[in-house]
């Protein structure tokens, strides 16, 4: 199965409204399930993919399916000075972006616009870097989606993709799966009320491309000089893809 042909609610709306819809559903807690399901690793994980874009010193970041804001405010106190522009699908997500933002006193140095990774409301601007955190399996088409980024990167700029990805080695594999499989959907239904979004969650991580997969469409997209970083036993992958 490809990930684009997985939703949160089966057949019917596109996947890009299905994701909207989901994404609106869980924002009031989805800060919070975050912190559960990642038992708090999530944060280590930003900050280590984030600290990649060091060399490049961005001034101006991009920040696709940017969600709560938690990448982009990360993001403003790391590069002090440079200006942020996140993009997300769903309004809930966005609110809380800008009332987290608003509350660290970093609301000067960002911006969050509603739009779609392959038709953002960003006229012809280009962008230091790129960023997107745990969003790139929500794309209704990921080579589409690729595509559009690239011309989003300025040349010497680089795309970072944050991604939950499925461990390689024995026993990582398997209890991952089985964390998958049951762990993830009992406690998005018992905590959070939300069976399907997050079974959602679980189905896409498993069909996701990762690595060289990953890479080879980084590749495809323009891209070049993609470095590959796994954390944790593989549970999240960041991927920094260059443009010539």
């Amino acid at each position: 199965m490809r990930v684009e042909s997985v939703t949160p609610y089966g057949s019917g709306t596109g996947k890009r409204e299905q994701i909207r819809r989901a994404f609106d559903a869980i924002a009031p807690g989805y800060d919070r399930m975050n912190r559960i399901l990642s038992l708090g690793i999530d944060r280590s994980w930003r900050r280590k993919a984030l600290a990649l874009l060091d060399s490049l010193a961005p001034k101006r970041i991009l920040d696709v399916a940017t969600g709560t804001g938690d990448f982009a405010l990360m993001a403003a106190k790391r590069f002090p000075g440079a200006q942020i522009t996140g993009i997300d699908l769903s309004s809930a997500m966005l609110d809380r972006a800008r009332e987290k933002a608003g509350r660290t006193g970093l609301s000067g140095s960002l911006r969050f616009l509603e739009g779609d990774a392959l038709d953002p409301p960003l006229g012809d601007e280009r962008f230091d870097a790129v960023t997107v955190a745990y969003g790139v399996r929500n794309f209704e088409r990921i080579a589409d989606g690729l595509a559009a980024l690239y011309e989003r990167v300025s040349p010497g700029g680089a795309l970072l993709i944050l991604e939950l990805t499925r461990p390689e080695r024995f026993p990582m594999r398997q209890l991952h799966a089985l964390c998958l499989r049951h762990w993830i959907p009992r406690v998005g239904r018992r905590l959070a009320g939300h069976a399907e979004e997050y079974r959602y969650l679980s189905a896409s991580i498993a069909e996701m491309p990762q690595g060289e997969a990953m890479a080879a469409l980084l590749q495809a997209a323009g891209f070049s000089h993609v470095m590959i970083k796994r954390y944790t036993f593989g549970v999240c992958t960041a991927y920094l893809a260059g443009r010539g």
